[in-house]
């Protein structure tokens, strides 16, 4: 029965032309206009040293690790140097700021590094996630060196070189490979940022897949959802199994998708393509949950509940950048709480990981969380079906 539902629901599924354009068609139009749109900018545009400045208070001076990195980044000596920077007062960084003489400072308040632009860009964003990495590894130095002291003073040892626990610490940080990646003498793709948001928007446009689905089983959606209502089956596999012909219906369009981008138009999605691929396919999953959600919450037609997929799915995409590069950054800077459970940013961001970055946490981190959501997704879709009931059928 399963085998045979599966088989059923993919061939509904393929037939509904309408959905076929959607997930499969408008992504690869989309993705031809944004070739047509910046293909020029690629071989006109490239990331050139940053100037900025930091203000050299007494809080900048006490902490080590962030003097260090920076001045490791800004070593004239070396040809790939992020930054070139300069160590001034708070007034002199704000005049260099309103001359444009560089694209933003970093002071020390409260002992935490605060960033101040007056524009947004690619160099602001990278600005941003280095001191990000640098704030990051100061928490593991000090997270070593208490639990060092801890375990020193729980044997018993109270004689204790705090100076000696926590250069020890320093140094096992500063052995680490830069999680960083140094992209200053290579041209920098801002179409990709674009592309990254297409393929995001690909994987969550699954979700009427997803919506397909369900609304197949419901009773007051379709003659099928009523037999599927009063027959003596499982409820359980037959939703199951149409949820998976959703899921491999998308996961083709996704290849068709990644095959267009990569041999047609050439898109370079660098060494990375396992993990691309893999981020892709838990997106989809993503997208295909949200589907269900809103197909199971909303008590409405099918065209309604496909014009509020769409509205959420674009107001996702939008987010995360697609219709303006620098949108992910102002949302990260004023609203962080948004993208954080917005699964199209998820998916963006898990590759701008594996853009910038050589380790792969950043990029597991939005694994998990596009997991989560799957599961809270299923979770709210599996509680209202439950709650369903019809008076007649």
């Amino acid at each position: 029965m399963f085998i045979h539902n599966f088989k059923y629901a993919l061939k509904t599924l393929f037939r509904n032309k309408m959905l076929i354009f959607w997930t499969y068609a408008f992504p690869i139009i989309l993705g031809t206009f944004f070739n047509m749109a910046f293909s020029n900018i690629e071989n006109s545009e490239k990331l050139e040293i940053i100037d900025i400045a930091i203000v050299e208070n007494e809080q900048f001076k006490n902490k080590k690790i962030l003097k260090e990195v920076f001045a490791t980044l800004s070593d004239e000596q070396n040809e790939d140097r992020l930054f070139d920077t300069q160590y001034v007062t708070e007034e002199k960084a704000k005049e260099l700021l309103q001359n444009k003489e560089v694209i933003g400072y970093l002071i020390m308040e409260e002992e935490k590094p605060k960033l101040i632009f007056q524009a947004n860009g690619i160099d602001q964003t990278v600005f941003k996630y280095v001191t990000e990495e640098i704030t990051q590894n100061e928490e593991m130095v000090n997270n070593l060196a208490e639990n060092e002291i801890k375990s020193e003073i729980g044997q018993g040892n109270y004689n204790l070189d705090y100076e000696k626990i926590y250069q020890n610490a320093l140094e096992k940080i500063e052995n680490e490979e830069s999680k960083v990646k140094n992209i200053a003498n290579h041209n920098l793709s801002y179409t990709m940022i674009e592309f990254y948001t297409l393929i995001a928007m690909a994987c969550l446009y699954g979700g009427m897949l997803g919506m397909v689905a369900i609304n197949q089983n419901l009773a007051n959606m379709s003659s099928n959802g009523k037999r599927v209502s009063i027959a003596p089956i499982s409820k359980g596999k037959v939703v199951l199994s149409t949820c998976l012909a959703g899921y491999v219906a998308q996961i083709i369009g996704l290849v068709l998708l990644f095959a267009y981008t990569i041999f047609v138009l050439k898109v370079d999605y660098g060494d990375n393509i396992p993990f691309i691929i893999l981020l892709g396919a838990v997106g989809s999953l993503a997208g295909l949950s949200m589907g269900l959600a809103i197909g199971t919450l909303i008590k409405s037609n099918e065209n309604k509940k496909t014009g509020v997929l769409i509205a959420v799915t674009m107001l996702g995409c939008f987010l995360s950048g697609m219709m303006g590069i620098t949108m992910k950054y102002m949302v990260d800077k004023n609203f962080p709480i948004i993208n954080k459970i917005n699964p199209a940013s998820m998916i963006t961001d898990g590759f701008y990981s594996l853009y910038y970055y050589d380790t792969l946490d950043r990029y597991y981190f939005n694994i998990a969380s596009l997991l989560i959501f799957v599961v809270l997704a299923i979770f709210i879709s599996y509680i209202s079906l439950r709650r369903q009931k019809y008076d007649s059928i």
